[in-house]
């Protein structure tokens, strides 16, 4: 006896195959910000854009923005395609200092990485989630301060990465 096997439904071309790649994300290495009145975080993915990984806690300059020629530099060095910059917004989604800080931020790098993009995107409590998982991994005190914006900045970038924030135009 010969059981017949149903052949199998041809494959529905209604629906576009998912991607994990954001339509108008360059593919390549991204950087994501954490913006702070002291220091900033910075993250990178790694060249496929699937994973975020801490790189440096860089001090805040606002005088000679010698914190924009790190960031810059480190950009270069990794042959990165673009920034997320993360935007504190309350918790009611409302833009308060720190956002227009953040902006700023976002506006001087731009003019020293064109034509890189800076993406901006929802960063609502990411650093207290950062904080959260480094007390969880055991990380206290001195030593959770200074990779803080780090963790942050590792968060708004894998939040981008997968697709999961809401972005925001210049």
């Amino acid at each position: 006896m010969t059981v017949r096997r149903p052949e199998p439904e041809p494959p529905d071309r209604s629906r576009p195959a998912v991607s994990r790649q954001q339509p108008g994300r360059a593919p390549g290495v991204w950087f994501g910000v954490d913006v702070g009145s002291v220091r900033v975080g910075v993250a990178r993915s790694d060249p496929r854009g699937v994973l975020a990984v801490p790189v440096a806690t860089l001090r805040r300059d606002l005088r000679l923005g010698a914190d924009l020629d790190e960031l810059s530099a480190l950009l270069t060095e990794h042959d990165a395609v673009g920034v997320v910059v993360g935007l504190p917004q309350t918790l009611a989604g409302r833009a308060g200092a720190a956002v227009h800080e953040a902006r700023a931020y976002g506006q001087a790098l731009a003019a020293r990485i064109a034509p890189r993009p800076v993406v901006y995107v929802d960063e609502r409590l990411t650093t207290v989630l950062a904080q959260r998982n480094l007390t969880s991994s055991g990380v206290r005190g001195r030593a959770k301060r200074s990779v803080v914006d780090q963790a942050a900045a590792v968060e708004i970038l894998q939040s981008f990465l997968d697709g999961s924030t809401q972005q925001h135009p210049e």
